[in-house]
């Protein structure tokens, strides 16, 4: 079970880390274009604040573990993904995209299950 959390937890690092990394460097309007309407709807500063969290949360993931400094953060970096995750979900309610609210429960059940394992039978 250690080797799927990792796997997970690669995964997850890898999504968040190109999706955040794509709000930090595109203007607003060019994410919008790119397929993520909703950032029409909030000030570019909660856009860029959204991708901040999202590669902090990639990097918590993964360093903590790796490094062995403060790897409690690895399940609290986890739980704070399933938390943007939640939040996606109910914005993309709001504006009826519903398929992509699919995406975003398969994200948060991941990080979930990260923060499941690595706060309980599997810590580090």
């Amino acid at each position: 079970m250690n080797v799927v959390l990792w796997i997970i937890a690669a995964l997850l690092t890898l999504a968040f880390l190109v999706g955040g990394v794509m709000k930090l460097a595109q203007p607003k309007d060019r994410l919008a274009a790119s397929g993520m309407a909703w950032a029409e709807d909030f000030p570019v500063g909660v856009v860029k604040g959204i991708g901040a969290l999202e590669v902090l949360g990639a990097f918590g993931l993964v360093l903590p573990a790796v490094t062995g400094i403060a790897p409690v953060l690895t399940p609290l970096a986890a739980l704070g993904i399933a938390l943007i995750m939640v939040g996606a979900a109910v914005v993309h309610a709001r504006r009826g995209e519903f398929q992509v609210i699919a995406v975003n429960l398969v994200l948060l059940v991941l990080a979930g299950v990260v923060a499941w394992g690595r706060f309980g039978p599997y810590a580090f």
